[in-house]
């Protein structure tokens, strides 16, 4: 009950209809519990005593803190190696952020301009921070400790970021994600199987003197293909570049909407590529010899993105950008 000392005692008149106002907000609340719980047949009463006996919520609990805190595994007593694992886990957790704010608008049932809009801009915060944190890990950590602790990681790398490839295929046509020596021979209307056979980032986790796959290649495919298959499946007609495209006329042409859908192409496909590039020259490019990646991984030609050109939605750039796509941090500049 609000405090009724704070301005004196009040005469019986305003204290009852205190009183009353008061308990017809409990009372409405209670009619709309007992509504919500009626329709799925279960009791109100039951769910007030479990209310009651229930503790308090607590940050540390509902944050699952003690958890979080324990899932820092090193397998080297160095200690910058933990700086590496929470980095990869925070960038996960973004990446979860990226995916589920894509999938609000690609499953609504009708979305339209502001929605569509606001997840967008959702999307390219969630890059943005991703993006200028890098150098948490491009200059985080001692050169000499990194190139240690890595070699207890092996065969594990970066490139089996699962969650990643889950964005991909969400922002995008499959066919847009081809190696480029093969993206202009498939049709966007190609089995969604054949077109995965081709994808670009395939390539980049070959042996390098063989061209075989690679054992963290073949742990990614055997874990996770099944999944991409079945989500490009899923997404083929309501994918983020087939959910602009269903828009009205009127929201296609707005910039403000165009140049969100641009600034998620070049975050996903030039800045973040960009920084990984930047973080593997500092770390594996030791001059006059370059280190090989963790997973076998042909990082020297894969990393760049003006090698794979990966491009989602090149109907919304200039000739001029295309042209020197993945050479600049910034299109234009």
């Amino acid at each position: 009950m609000p405090d009724l000392l704070i301005f004196g005692h009040p005469d019986s008149t305003t204290l009852t209809a205190l009183i009353m106002q008061f308990t017809h907000q409990i009372l409405d609340r209670l009619d709309l519990l007992e509504q919500k719980f009626a329709v799925m047949g279960q009791d109100l009463l039951s769910y007030l005593d479990g209310l009651l006996y229930a503790d308090y919520l607590t940050y540390w609990d509902y944050i699952h803190l003690d958890t979080l805190l324990s899932l820092q595994n090193p397998k080297t007593q160095l200690p910058d190696e933990r700086i590496f694992i929470i980095y990869h886990q925070i960038t996960e957790l973004y990446f979860q952020l990226i995916i589920q704010a894509i999938e609000q608008v690609i499953y609504a049932e009708d979305p339209g301009r502001d929605l569509f809009l606001r997840q967008l801009k959702r999307v390219n915060n969630y890059f943005e921070h991703l993006i200028h944190s890098f150098n948490i890990m491009v200059d985080g950590m001692d050169k000499e400790e990194f190139l240690k602790f890595r070699m207890s990681l092996l065969p594990a790398s970066g490139f089996q970021s699962a969650q990643y490839r889950q964005i991909e295929i969400l922002s995008a046509d499959l066919q847009r994600l081809a190696h480029p020596s093969k993206r202009d021979e498939l049709s966007p209307d190609a089995p969604v199987a054949d077109l995965f056979q081709h994808l670009y980032w395939k390539s980049g986790a070959t042996e390098l003197a063989t061209g075989k796959k690679t054992l963290t290649l073949k742990q990614f495919e055997q874990k996770y293909a099944a999944d991409f298959l079945q989500l490009a499946e899923k997404v083929k007609t309501c994918n983020l570049w087939q959910t602009y495209c269903k828009l009205d006329e009127a929201s296609r042409h707005d910039e403000e909407i165009r140049e969100q859908m641009r600034e998620h192409d070049f975050n996903a496909n030039v800045r973040w590529p960009l920084m990984h590039l930047r973080s593997a020259v500092r770390y594996l490019d030791n001059k006059p010899h370059v280190i090989a990646a963790t997973g076998g991984t042909n990082w020297q030609e894969y990393l760049p993105p003006k090698n794979q050109r990966v491009i989602f939605y090149p109907e919304l750039w200039t000739d001029e950008i295309l042209d020197t796509w993945g050479k600049k941090m910034n299109p234009g500049h």
